[in-house]
């Protein structure tokens, strides 16, 4: 990959015009700075946060799980798209991402009814999630925390409402046929099952480190 492509695709200065056309509030801005030294993948990139805003607004989303917390980031841009009386449910494995995800709610001024943060596995809290009830499920947590769970979590979306993975070309590792780390089976399992699922219409977003979309249908 030269210098010039960034891990998504398309020109570096294309992907930075995407990041500059997303504006961030100060408190998304705050949470970004924060999530960026925390364990775990990097936080959403504007441009990803953005469409995110825009699929939930599509969806009228008013019930939204997200799989990993990314630091509260990815929850304000998931809110600012969602209906005003949506419910964001956002679970995490890793205590520092809840207590970031909580602050940035918090600076963002989101009443404690509209964001519920759960501590817990994908194992532990999913079974716990109604079936069907959910207009967005977003993972942005690593894949090898969910990838043997996709097929509950598929059954959390409602007919028409989408789902969304965040990182998927990151280091443009998973079309590298000799990578075979544990994080690059994991895309490659997560991206297969869901282009071949007949329910789903599918596809690769090129943006930040690449967003996966699937919407299920009747």
């Amino acid at each position: 990959m030269s210098a010039e492509q960034p891990p998504g695709g398309g020109t570096a200065e294309g992907a930075a015009y995407a990041d500059r056309f997303a504006v961030e509030t100060p408190e998304m801005t705050a949470a970004r700075t924060r999530a960026v030294h925390l364990p775990g993948p990097p936080p959403v990139e504007p441009a990803v946060g953005a469409t995110l805003a825009v699929l939930a607004t599509s969806v009228g989303a008013r019930s939204v799980v997200s799989i990993g917390s990314g630091g509260g980031l990815a929850g304000l841009w998931l809110l600012r798209g969602m209906r005003t009386d949506g419910v964001l449910t956002a679970l995490d494995g890793d205590p520092e991402q809840l207590r970031a995800a909580r602050a940035a709610f918090a600076e963002a001024g989101v009443p404690a009814g509209r964001a519920r943060l759960i501590f817990g596995t994908p194992a532990e809290v999913l079974p716990r999630l109604s079936s069907g009830a959910y207009d967005m499920v977003v993972c942005a947590g690593p894949p090898r925390e969910y990838s043997e769970h996709l097929p509950a979590l598929l059954d959390l979306v409602r007919v028409g409402g989408t789902l969304s993975c965040h990182g998927l070309l990151e280091g443009g590792r998973v079309a590298d046929r000799t990578a075979r780390d544990p994080q690059t089976v994991a895309w490659r399992e997560i991206a297969r099952t869901i282009r071949e699922d007949e329910t789903l219409l599918s596809a690769v977003l090129p943006i930040g480190n690449g967003l996966l979309v699937a919407t299920k249908r009747g």
